[in-house]
């Protein structure tokens, strides 16, 4: 997973570089600063007691340079690798939303909106932890090690090896034993922190429902048992972590003890200067600075690993419908035709339509009747080719449906749907998805003909009224008449009516449909609904049932 994850960063490879060099030459700064010190400190002393002259220029130089490198190498690396980061975590949110997009809706149709949207935000950030936390400090450490065990070696072999293997301990054994013990943890975190968002946002969707029917203590019971198992794994994760910072500590303190114990004998031996020993140690002292990172990185391995997962389980799922390789424009005023049509959904028995056959003429109007599950609404997904046939095909004019150019047949379509999408935005936002270069006299020109420019007009706000989290703050009514306003407003040759009138009072079904008579107008319309209503002028009627056209 991590490694598929890095071949996404391949764009931004000059960036991650930059941010590696950095931090690498502040690490380098910090730790030369740190034993340059000790040994220009201890050589001075030594000097003194001696009674002899050195140079100091050239010393108290190069601490200066270092001490400068260290602070413009750390502000730099902070620059550097958050930005990159931003612009990984951007492209990786956009390439993302690329693969999933295809999928909506009905490849995403098993899977509750919050889930989607988890993914889509929170497995997503937490994979910020890819480069600053598990790449860069891996790389940054390996180097690190090589360059520290080669200064060492100079000065002795022996201690070279010790100093390196106190590395390995701390920056291998270690981290792999920590990655062990917080691998399921990790997992089940992440897994928790998914469905505790997930819940809550159900919850937040459905809270009406949930007051109504008594059922919000049971569900605010089910967010608290899901906190207490996240914040159980989270202790067992800050557990394992504590451990690390203690296993890391004392080995940086045990390898400068031994250390001290092998070059206190070389010095008095003649086999190193007496100056280098304060430098030896603290080197040894600071190099574990390379380290420090490793167990955390190797600690955030497994939550990232299934982070990743679960984004590339969503972003692999097939599409149901793919685009042909050589899409084909529609024609401007379609003749549609089901020839034979039939169609199942992926996972369920049996068939949702069989063997369809329907003209829908241009300019003509088409009423279907059925009960709920008679297949009206497969119609639909098939004429916006949200799915294809299983089974014969549909032709528009002399051409497959299917090879047509999903996006462009879709921009012939507008859409009034039983359950009315508005977002979260203003009333001109809604408006816009239609005809976003729609000037302020069109909107209130297709307002008009909507019956609810009035009614918007009358806001303080007008046209810019912030309609709250899928439309909360207009009646039922009022968000149809404002959805038949922006179909207004597409000026499509084809309308879709999936029941426009459910679910409102007599009154507003009679305001509603006065506003349909004027969207339907020199329009191919296909009027979906359970009950006979009165829509003026219908050219043919047809019943569905169980999948079937009634004869």
């Amino acid at each position: 997973m991590i490694a598929r994850l890095l071949r996404l960063y391949r764009p931004y490879t000059g960036w991650l570089l930059l941010g590696t060099l950095l931090a690498l030459i502040a690490l380098l700064a910090n730790v030369g600063l740190l034993a340059l010190s000790g040994w220009f400190i201890t050589s001075m002393a030594l000097a003194g007691v001696a009674g002899v002259s050195m140079n100091y220029f050239t010393p108290a130089a190069v601490i200066r340079g270092l001490a400068i490198a260290r602070t413009a190498g750390r502000y730099g690396e902070r620059i550097v690798t958050h930005e990159a980061t931003f612009r990984l975590i951007a492209g990786l949110r956009v390439w993302f939303y690329e693969r999933i997009e295809p999928l909506a809706p009905a490849a995403l149709q098993a899977r509750r909106s919050g889930e989607v949207l988890s993914r889509l935000q929170k497995d997503i950030d937490r994979l910020d932890a890819v480069y600053l936390r598990i790449a860069l400090p891996i790389i940054v450490a390996v180097i690190a090690a090589v360059l520290f065990t080669l200064f060492m070696a100079m000065h002795s072999p022996l201690l070279a090896l010790v100093n390196l293997g106190f590395l390995l301990l701390g920056g291998l054994v270690l981290p792999l034993w920590i990655n062990h013990r917080s691998g399921a943890p990790g997992r089940a975190q992440v897994q928790l922190a998914g469905e505790v968002r997930t819940q809550s946002i159900d919850g937040v969707q459905g809270m009406a429902e949930l007051l109504a029917y008594g059922a919000d203590l049971s569900h605010q019971q089910q967010l608290q048992q899901l906190d207490r198992q996240w914040r159980m794994q989270q202790d067992a994760l800050n557990r394992v972590q504590s451990g690390a910072l203690a296993g890391q500590a004392l080995l940086s303190h045990l390898a400068v003890w031994t250390v001290l114990l092998l070059a206190i004998p070389m010095v008095l031996a003649a086999q190193l200067p007496p100056a280098n020993l304060a430098m030896l140690a603290l080197f040894t002292l600071a190099g574990f600075e390379a380290i420090a990172p490793l167990p955390a990185a190797l600690g955030v391995l497994a939550e990232t690993g299934e982070a990743a997962r679960r984004l590339f389980e969503l972003a692999d799922t097939p599409a149901l419908v793919s685009e042909p390789a050589s899409a084909q424009l529609p024609p401007e005023q379609p003749d549609i035709r089901f020839d034979n049509v039939s169609l199942s959904y992926p996972g369920q028995q049996g068939k949702a339509l069989k063997h369809i056959d329907l003209h829908l003429a241009p300019g003509s109007h088409t009423l279907v009747l059925g009960s709920s599950g008679a297949g009206k609404s497969s119609l639909i997904n098939l004429l916006l080719r949200f799915n294809d046939p299983t089974g014969g095909r549909i032709l528009v004019g002399d051409q497959e449906l299917s090879q047509l150019s999903g996006e462009q047949w879709r921009s012939r379509i507008a859409v009034i749907a039983q359950h009315t999408q508005l977002i979260a935005g203003s009333i001109r936002d809604n408006l816009l998805l239609a005809r976003p270069d729609a000037s302020d006299s069109e909107l209130a020109s297709a307002c008009e003909r909507a019956h609810i420019r009035q009614f918007i007009e009358s806001l303080p706000q007008g046209y810019d009224t912030w309609l709250g989290e899928t439309g909360v703050k207009v009646s039922g009514g009022q968000a149809r008449r404002i959805a038949i306003a922006r179909a207004l407003l597409k000026q499509a040759p084809v309308l879709l009516l999936d029941e426009p009138t459910e679910g409102l009072d007599r009154t507003t079904e009679k305001q509603v449909m006065e506003s349909l008579q004027s969207l339907m107008r020199e329009r191919t319309v296909l009027l979906i609904t359970h009950r006979p209503i009165e829509l003026g002028h219908i050219d043919q009627t047809i019943t569905l049932d169980h999948g079937r056209i009634c004869a």
